[in-house]
């Protein structure tokens, strides 16, 4: 059965939970998960999210982008029955005993070794959070890098993703529904296109100018609720 597209910060990352117990269900190990609205306190969606793999214990691995970022997680979130480390920080990150890891908000600075933790992980699931590993200006590294990124990445399934496109549109996907572009009204939202691969820009401007008119006018209110959510 089709679900609407979230009003809130917690059914999101309600859906996102789903949406990774459906593709891992479904086989699908390597998966990427990714809301894009400004300023998300990545730790916090990451504490809004983990609770998926509580009953892991031990076995769930939880690294951040480097050993500062995981020290505060550790501060912030207390004591926790699985690791918390930083993705360089320890000399041999994954186990044979893992049994899931998740990566928060990792950077391109990152990437060599992410990849080899992913291939090290084998059938294990292996989880990105909002990770940035597309900013080519963070570390100006080249076209060997960008082919590394793009290599890596395209292993991955989106299997969540809520993007604003306009003020009142976003661009959404839980798995394993197709590829959606929805507006928030009044009332209900409406489904603007679907598409069962990820949209290109071209095809994104050609659903949201249907006769040359562009959508999205008004506040985008709705969403701005998971920010609001963040900061409580």
């Amino acid at each position: 059965m089709s679900i609407l597209p979230p009003d809130s910060l917690e059914t999101a990352l309600s859906q996102a939970q789903q949406a990774t117990q459906a593709a891992l269900q479904e086989g699908k190990n390597r998966l990427q998960i990714e809301i894009l609205l400004p300023d998300l306190n990545a730790m916090a969606f990451a504490a809004g999210y983990l609770p998926l793999f509580e009953e892991l214990g031990r076995d769930l691995k939880v690294f951040f982008a480097d050993a500062g970022s995981a020290a505060l997680a550790r501060r912030e979130w207390g004591e926790t029955a699985y690791s918390v480390r930083g993705v360089n920080e320890l000399l041999t990150p994954i186990a044979a005993s893992d049994r899931a890891i998740v990566i928060v908000a990792p950077t391109p600075v990152e990437v060599n070794a992410i990849e080899q933790m992913c291939e090290t992980a084998g059938d294990c699931p292996f989880i990105l959070l909002n990770p940035r590993l597309q900013d080519v200006a963070v570390v100006g590294i080249g076209y060997a890098g960008r082919r590394l990124r793009e290599r890596f990445l395209n292993t991955l399934e989106p299997c969540y993703y809520l993007r604003p496109l306009a003020e009142t549109i976003i661009l959404w996907r839980c798995y394993p529904q197709p590829w959606q572009i929805w507006q928030y009204g009044k009332t209900a939202p409406t489904c603007l296109a679907e598409f069962e691969q990820r949209p290109s820009s071209e095809d994104i401007e050609r659903a949201l100018t249907p006769q040359g008119k562009p959508r999205g006018q008004g506040i985008f209110s709705r969403l701005g609720a998971f920010l609001r959510a963040l900061q409580n």
